[in-house]
């Protein structure tokens, strides 16, 4: 990876990783065995069950808050990393969103407040989701990853809903990717 201007030493990324709400960290271990293969280093990590902004304080426990760490996970995972990623101040590299529940089932009226904080999220987001996914309708989901504070990527897969599993290696080559190419280390911008 390039290192912006002044810069002399390479930091390693590391990627923590958040499960859906009915998981918990050892339910992501095929993310992190899958990221460890592809050479990114990746932890899973266990979050209290409730609402995910109550779940915030107990991330910061667990996740360092430092330039070289990746945020992320399953569903609600990752939207509690989201909402760390949205503080003021928020030093991660990048957020990595499996599945975001942008509403729930049935409920599209109330995806502008699942994603009421995602203008203040500054770092690179990488958003995979199955285009029949029932917690985040696809014309939603288009319209809403242009309101993220920073450089956002939308990877969308047919025919699968709220779970990734199928198409995994897949997930995993392209967060693996967005690391190397979109995320410099040491600092949370973008390579130009």
């Amino acid at each position: 990876m390039g290192l912006p201007d002044g810069y002399a030493v390479d930091m390693e990324l590391h990627c923590f990783l958040g499960h859906g709400a009915s998981g918990s960290a050892a339910s992501m271990t095929p993310y992190v065995n899958g990221l460890q293969a592809r050479g990114v280093a990746a932890t899973a990590i266990d979050l209290p069950r409730r609402r995910a902004e109550d779940a915030v304080p107990a991330f910061h426990l667990v996740v360092p808050g430092e330039p070289w760490v990746v945020v992320g996970g399953q569903s609600f995972g990752g939207r509690v990393a989201s909402l760390a990623a949205a503080e003021p101040g928020s030093p991660y590299a990048a957020l990595v969103l499996f599945s975001y529940p942008l509403h729930p089932p049935g409920s599209p009226e109330k995806a502008e407040a699942r994603m009421s904080h995602w203008p203040q999220i500054r770092c690179p987001v990488l958003l995979l989701s199955g285009e029949s996914d029932t917690f985040a309708k696809l014309d939603l989901l288009r319209l809403a990853v242009p309101k993220l504070g920073g450089p956002a990527e939308l990877v969308t897969y047919p025919k699968l809903g709220h779970g990734l599993m199928p198409v995994l290696d897949d997930v995993l080559d392209r967060v693996a990717a967005f690391l190397a190419t979109k995320v410099t280390t040491g600092t949370s911008d973008p390579l130009p």
